[in-house]
């Protein structure tokens, strides 16, 4: 806590009192959000997991990564990783997973919906968490349970994030479903 507030960060976290949930961080814009989000968690001391992309969990930093809760996952691959979260779900007691919906740090024209269709499957919510470098904000607020309707929960979603600023904010994606992006235009 002590290293966000010397870095002039405030932190506003309204957690779920829930066992189970999925946390999106958003918007993701910058390497600085990841070690943001690991000083949040370990302030409030949390134990939260999260998938990273496999190449950054190579020597020397897969071990670190693995011991902040961690999970690499190949995105070259079908690998069926909604099923297999979904799956550590129903297994676990308590379980909260951390995922950025961006996917990357760049600019991309919709969200990955893999942090939705966990939570509808394993029928869980999804809590709001954000980085506010505008602001110099770190948080979480809002939680919900998706309603089936990715159009309009992306809306949702889309309103909520919308006065919150990544690090650089020329990179923040649109907050649309890519299922939204097959309809006919």
């Amino acid at each position: 806590m002590w290293i966000l507030t010397a870095l002039g960060w405030e932190l506003h976290a309204d957690f779920p009192d829930l066992k189970k949930y999925v946390i999106i961080a958003a918007p993701h814009t910058s390497n600085w959000d990841f070690p943001l989000g690991i000083l949040l968690v370990k302030a409030l001391k949390m134990d939260v997991n999260w998938l990273g992309k496999h190449t950054i969990f190579r020597w020397p930093f897969g071990v670190l990564f693995r011991a902040l809760g961690g999970t690499p996952v190949d995105r070259t691959q079908s690998l069926n990783v909604i099923q297999q979260t979904t799956d550590l779900f129903k297994q676990a007691d308590t379980l909260v997973f951390a995922l950025a919906p961006e996917g990357t740090r760049s600019k991309t024209d919709h969200w990955k919906t893999g942090f939705y269709h966990i939570a509808m499957a394993a029928n869980v919510p999804i809590a709001l968490g954000y980085l506010d470098f505008g602001r110099k904000q770190v948080g979480v607020s809002d939680t919900f349970y998706p309603s089936g309707d990715i159009e309009a929960d992306f809306k949702w979603l889309a309103e909520y994030y919308e006065d919150k600023h990544g690090k650089n904010p020329e990179n923040t994606s649109l907050i649309q479903a890519k299922e939204k992006l097959k309809e006919p235009r």
